[in-house]
């Protein structure tokens, strides 16, 4: 099976954390690095009156990138992460904000929250971590 990326937190990080891993051509489809708001809805697909409503740092932006990423890159699975790295608040989220989400074909995608603590980097990092878990946790639990 193949997975696609929305990155915007990571900027780029969890896609490279994926081609680490000799073979990954395989089964990475791509990603997105949707870092500015804007692109969040033109490249990824996400509603416009969902991010203007909320910010970009939503559970349902985060579903909407993961949805986003599995359709328009053509993969079975799709992965999403935004928040706030850090220093200052986003949106009215505090730094170390993250949602997570996860889109299967003919499924409900899963959305996860996280609170993590540490500096932009280790938030970064961290992200990066809790990103690829709940991946692979829902293809476990589904595969």
């Amino acid at each position: 099976e193949t997975v696609g990326l929305a990155e915007s937190l990571t900027g780029g990080l969890v896609g490279a954390a994926l081609t680490e891993i000799p073979g990954a051509s395989a089964t990475f489809r791509g990603g997105l690095v949707v870092y500015a708001t804007d692109l969040k809805v033109t490249l990824a697909g996400v509603a416009a009156d969902l991010v203007a409503a909320r910010g970009p740092v939503d559970p349902d932006v985060a579903t909407g990138l993961a949805v986003g990423a599995r359709t328009r890159l053509g993969a079975d699975w799709g992965l999403a992460l935004t928040g706030v790295a850090g220093p200052d608040p986003q949106a009215g989220q505090p730094a170390g904000t993250l949602f997570v989400a996860v889109a299967a074909p003919g499924d409900h995608p899963v959305v996860r929250r996280h609170m993590v603590a540490g500096d932009r980097s280790a938030v970064r990092r961290e992200a990066v971590v809790v990103g690829l878990s709940l991946l692979r946790d829902t293809i476990a639990e589904r595969g």
